[in-house]
């Protein structure tokens, strides 16, 4: 289920968003086990998570580009 290029987190972080998944299930009246927990994890990390990194990368490729334009700005 997992390659090279998902998005990996240490198994301290890992527990944590099982912990968090299952917080969340709670608050809308639902129970989940640590199984169920740690799939929606897998799903989130393989199918989504990449989504979010990619959109990171683009809005740090523009802050960068913004910032080299404002650094050109001060040559006299």
């Amino acid at each position: 289920m997992r390659d090279e290029h998902s998005i990996k987190v240490t198994k301290e972080r890992r527990d944590d968003m099982i912990s968090e998944i299952r917080t969340f299930s709670k608050e809308r009246d639902e129970e989940i086990g640590n199984l169920a927990a740690d799939l929606i994890l897998d799903f989130i990390l393989e199918k989504l998570a990449p989504e979010f990194y990619n959109q990171g990368v683009y809005d740090s490729h523009t802050y960068m580009v913004d910032a080299v334009e404002d650094l050109l700005s001060i040559r006299k």
